[in-house]
């Protein structure tokens, strides 16, 4: 499954206001503050195997400034950029794509691997918000109202399967709002998954407003770089196998013959990653946090660990600079699931995609996991207090 992101960036964006378009605006009022276009390609840094960047012809410098990205000339419409950026990689072997407006520039690295996720077992997959606000019909005054009932706020990215999406194109005829749209003419079937109300799409000059205070929020404030504190920390876990049909690993249920055994949920990954960051702040393991003697542990998720450990290390003053997971076991495959998995720790910590690396070796069939008989896990977690 090779994954590719097509950017689309092509439009004017004039309801936003400014000499510039908005894609190529900065979100923030320093000269040093990245764009939204920036921000949008760091969303899908590590999520996607290559970045297409449709744009503008008047745009053409602009785009040089962007660096391991593809830039691909637009159209007079947006069906008709996308439809170049899709026959921009007809031939790179891209199998799947995640087709996103580039004013949404806060899109969550949750949101794009759950599309992903999806993509694996259906065609074509999109998240959205369902409509909760009443919806009136009029101009100056109620002419009427309509039922809520089913209707859905779209967003991107918007998955497809490559071929499917590209044929749809070809096939499709007019104007389309969104590529769902496209997909659907052609008889496609698309699955929802649910959006978030961060993944908004900057069109007036009031959503910069919103954006940057989102922002602002994210980012705690600058303190005297003198006080810098690096901690370090590695955590290890081993869990055996028994019976059952799936396995907990790092956030992710994933389908297995067997199941992996413990007072909790027995997620090695994560208890690793937890550990190292008790190790860090020198505050011990998981037992002396949750002791396996107290029965209110039994069988509880994992993410409320890691959710404890990273909450104590913020307490403490420290930030997460990044985090590495190795799961080490011959079965299940890690590689489908890593990009999952990844979304799921930085949900939990509340942190950047890009600070999160989950990965997975054998033992060359040697030893217990060789055997088959469990998994072990080894995490390092960096802290920094600034």
């Amino acid at each position: 499954m090779k994954t590719a992101a097509l950017i689309v960036a092509a439009g004017r964006g004039t309801r936003a206001g400014g000499d510039t378009p908005k894609q190529w605006r900065k979100l923030g009022q320093d000269p040093s503050c990245p764009r939204v276009i920036d921000h949008t390609i760091r969303a899908f840094r590590g999520s996607v195997d290559v970045i297409y960047i449709v744009h503008h012809v008047e745009d053409t410098d602009l785009i040089a400034s962007l660096q391991d990205v593809t830039p691909v000339l637009g159209g007079a419409t947006r069906s008709q950029s996308v439809q170049a950026g899709l026959e921009a990689m007809q031939h790179s072997g891209v199998t799947h794509v995640l087709i996103h407006d580039a004013a949404r520039a806060l899109v969550p690295h949750k949101t794009i691997a759950a599309v992903k996720s999806i993509l694996q077992t259906n065609p074509a997959c999109a998240p959205a918000l369902p409509v909760t606000d009443a919806l009136w019909r009029g101009d100056t005054h109620v002419d009427g109202t309509e039922d809520r009932t089913g209707l859905w706020r779209a967003q991107t990215p918007q998955g497809f399967d490559f071929n499917l999406i590209l044929q749809a194109h070809r096939a499709f005829s007019g104007t389309a709002a969104d590529d769902v749209e496209v997909a659907r003419a052609a008889g496609h079937s698309v699955t929802i998954t649910m959006g978030d109300e961060r993944n908004f799409k900057i069109t007036h000059a009031q959503d910069f407003d919103r954006a940057e205070a989102a922002l602002r929020a994210a980012i705690p404030p600058d303190k005297d770089k003198t006080q810098m504190d690096i901690r370090l920390g590695n955590g290890y876990d081993v869990h055996r196998f028994g019976a059952g049909d799936h396995v907990w690993l790092c956030g992710v249920k994933v389908p297995h013959t067997k199941t992996l055994q413990g007072h909790s949920d027995a997620d090695v990954g994560m208890h690793a990653l937890t550990d190292a960051i008790y190790g860090a702040l020198a505050e011990g393991d998981i037992g002396r946090h949750f002791p396996p003697s107290d029965m209110q542990w039994k069988g509880a998720a994992s993410h409320i660990f890691l959710r404890h450990a990273i909450d104590l290390a913020r307490k403490k003053g420290f930030n997460l600079a990044n985090c590495d997971v190795t799961l080490i076991c011959e079965q299940p495959k890690i590689g489908p699931h890593a990009d999952a998995m990844r979304a799921a720790l930085a949900d939990i910590m509340s942190v950047d995609l890009d600070r999160i690396s989950v990965k997975a070796t054998t033992s060359e069939r040697l030893g217990f996991t060789g055997r088959e008989e469990g998994i072990a896990s080894i995490a390092t977690a960096t802290l920094i207090k600034t």
